[in-house]
This record gives C-alpha cells, sequence and structure tokens, in this order.
C-alpha cells in the first residue's frame, strides 16, 4: 500500500462538533507549514470530477497546434492571464528555462483589464470547468487560511480577509516529453518557492514533485488519489517572520522522457494593496526580530516576476 511522506490532515476534522478534533486540525495544520511547509488534505469538498474534467480540456487545449495556443499568450497581463509558451518562465537564478507550457486563470468576472481572463474559443468546456475549480479550490483556501489563523492567534478571519478579491491564479501546467535538444541543466520545474499565500496543488497526473528538506535531500511527494498538497507560499513567510515555512521545492524529470505531465496549482493571493510587515506576534515568537522587510502583496509579487521572466 502507498502512503504519503508528509502529514495528512482531514478538512471535516475541522468542521466537527467535537472541539478537540477542530483543535487538533488547527494545530497540525501550524505544525506542518512550520516544520515541513507541506501537507496533504483529504475530504475537501474539492469535487474529484470537476479535477478530472479540468484534466481532460487541459489534455485538449494542449493538443492544439502552438499557432492557435499562441493567440492566446498574455502579452498584455505579465503572463497572468491566458497561455505562456513552454521554455518562457524560469526559475529565480536558474541559467535555463523550465520545461514546461501553462495557461493562467484568475476570479472569473474581474472587470480590469489586466486581470479578465481568456478561455480558448477551441474548446467550449474549458470555461464553465475551470472556472468552476477556481470557485471550489478558492472556498477551500479561504477555510485553510481560517485554521491557520487560529494558530496564529489571530482573529479567525484575518488571513482569509486579505486574500477577498485578491490576485490568485489557477495554474494549468503541461509538461510535454522532454525535448531531445532539452540543455543538460533544464528541469521540469527548477527549484523554487511559491510566491503567494498558500497554494492548493490538485494531484497531478503523474509523479515528479519534490521538496528539498532541512538536510539537502530531496523528498518524493505526490498527492494520492482524493488528496490535494498544500504548502506555504513566501508571502505568509513574510507575513510571519518566517514562522510558517515556504520550502524550496521542484519537478525532477522523469526516468522516461517521453512521459507527459499534468498538474493544476492554485495559487492563493492577498490583495496587491495588503502589507506583509512581520506581524508582532510572529516577530516576538521568532527571536524578537523583524527577518523580513516591509513591503506589499503587490509590490512583492511584480519584483518576482521579473525575477522568473513574467514581467
Amino acid at each position: 500500500m502507498v502512503t504519503q511522506t508528509i502529514p495528512v490532515l482531514d478538512l471535516q476534522d475541522f468542521f466537527s462538533l467535537s472541539k478537540t478534533r477542530q483543535d487538533t486540525f488547527v494545530l497540525e495544520l501550524g505544525n506542518a507549514l512550520r516544520d515541513i511547509g507541506f501537507f496533504a488534505l483529504t475530504n475537501h469538498s474539492v469535487d474529484s470530477s470537476v479535477i478530472q474534467a479540468a484534466y481532460t480540456v487541459a489534455t485538449q487545449f494542449f493538443e492544439l497546434p502552438d499557432a492557435v495556443k499562441l493567440r492566446y499568450e498574455g502579452t498584455k497581463t505579465r503572463g497572468q492571464r491566458g497561455y505562456t509558451c513552454f521554455g518562457k518562465e524560469h526559475a529565480k537564478d536558474h541559467p535555463v528555462p523550465d520545461l514546461k507550457e501553462f495557461w493562467h486563470l484568475g476570479r472569473a468576472g474581474a472587470a480590469e483589464r489586466d486581470r479578465r481572463n481568456l478561455y480558448p474559443a477551441e474548446i467550449p468546456e474549458f470555461q464553465p470547468v475551470m472556472d468552476e475549480l477556481f470557485q471550489q479550490l478558492e472556498a477551500c483556501s479561504a477555510v485553510l487560511l481560517e485554521a491557520c489563523a487560529l494558530y496564529l492567534d489571530l482573529p479567525r478571519t484575518f488571513l482569509s480577509d486579505m486574500i477577498r478579491d485578491g490576485n490568485t491564479l489557477l495554474r494549468i501546467i503541461h509538461y510535454p516529453p522532454i525535448p531531445a535538444d532539452a540543455p543538460a541543466a533544464s528541469i521540469r520545474a527548477a527549484a523554487h518557492e511559491d510566491i503567494n499565500f498558500i497554494t492548493l496543488l490538485c494531484e497531478a497526473t503523474a509523479p515528479g514533485l519534490e521538496l528539498k528538506q532541512r538536510d539537502g535531500s530531496w523528498l518524493p511527494i505526490q498527492a494520492l488519489p482524493g488528496q490535494i498538497i498544500v504548502d506555504t507560499g513566501d508571502m505568509l513567510q513574510n507575513l510571519t517572520n518566517g514562522l510558517l515555512r515556504s520550502t524550496t521545492h521542484r519537478v525532477a524529470n522523469p526516468d522516461n522522457d517521453k512521459e507527459r505531465r499534468f498538474s493544476i496549482p492554485f495559487f492563493v493571493h492577498p490583495r496587491a494593496e495588503v502589507d506583509l510587515t512581520p506581524l508582532a506576534g510572529c516577530v516576538d515568537k521568532t527571536g524578537g526580530e523583524a527577518r523580513y522587510p516591509s513591503w506589499t502583496a503587490g509590490e512583492y509579487l511584480t519584483q518576482r516576476l521579473k525575477e522568473i521572466g513574467l514581467a
């Protein structure tokens, strides 16, 4: 029997009538993000049939000719909406691009021009399926941030209020077979940390995700059927003065170079004006000195997009 290599939490414990189960969930969630930066979530209420439908329409899109896909390249949105072609994004400080292409969606119905979603006309089901998945993942993420706030001794909605109408993104990633002419240093996703508050990662279609442990070794992790992987992003690490840990991770190349991989991470972002100055209570718990700078989520995002080649 395959077992998970990171802590596994059951979201229904947080909704339990038993205060002991609720408190245990909060403690285990906080400790996982503090010690490892990752955990697996079960009974999360995100419909598995919607996830599978999302992978179906994603496959249909990425199998379209490159000339068609490039019609949807989000050049006017800094890559934050629409299609980003193969080999464009690279990890911070990594010399060669990642071996992937992807599509970005934000919240449906955004009025601002640079936050309006694009949808491929060639795949009619793409829009309803992805919008539904976005809504379900966003609802789940808000609950997780409530639990996280309680762990930090903050008001229950302190963190979830920050993501209301935020810059959250659904990313649909295709890792095609490894090209024969790929540079020796290239990898599907080079070592990096996520930019945002938290990430919810729907179970990928193939292995490859690895997290870097404190001793420098790489630990393979894979969402088992019915699980979503959750990890801390840099913005939450900044806000908590490092109390909650943003862990380096990567997507390794497969043993079989012809194997494709799809994954759908959900990057939960606060609004641009949210202040990421380390919270006083977290500073007290981490030695009494601020280890991270004071800036807004928008300022931080702009800097990171430049570092990874999307701005």
